[in-house]
């Protein structure tokens, strides 16, 4: 008795006459970008003309933004660290004023409102 697959040897999304079934490929060419750590990067893109070149492009090795000019790339973005809450509100008041807004808080609390 065999076992078997009946799709043995052939991979997923292959038709019946393989690759022929798909159409005819349209023409491609590459373009170079550089990142900062001196990377190259080379999408392709289609030749029909209908697409626009990006002026820079996101590395894939390292994550940083790649330019067109080898000689000139662009810098990587700088990323602010996760805030709490309780750091933007120190950016906005100083302990000053947070200590005046807290007495009077306390005040309406225990019923010492003028």
């Amino acid at each position: 008795m065999a076992s078997g697959s009946a799709i043995r040897g052939s991979r997923v999304g292959a038709g019946p006459m393989g690759e022929a079934e798909r159409g005819d490929s349209i023409g491609r060419f590459q373009v170079s970008y550089w990142c900062s750590n001196k990377h190259e990067t080379k999408p392709s893109f289609a030749e029909d003309g209908t697409v626009v070149i990006p002026d820079e492009w996101d590395c894939p090795r390292c994550g940083f933004p790649a330019g067109r000019d080898k000689a000139n790339p662009p810098s990587p973005i700088k990323n602010e660290p996760y805030k709490t809450h309780l750091a933007y509100v120190k950016e906005r008041r100083s302990d000053a004023e947070g200590a005046k807004i807290l007495d009077e808080a306390l005040r309406k609390l225990r019923g010492e409102d003028d």
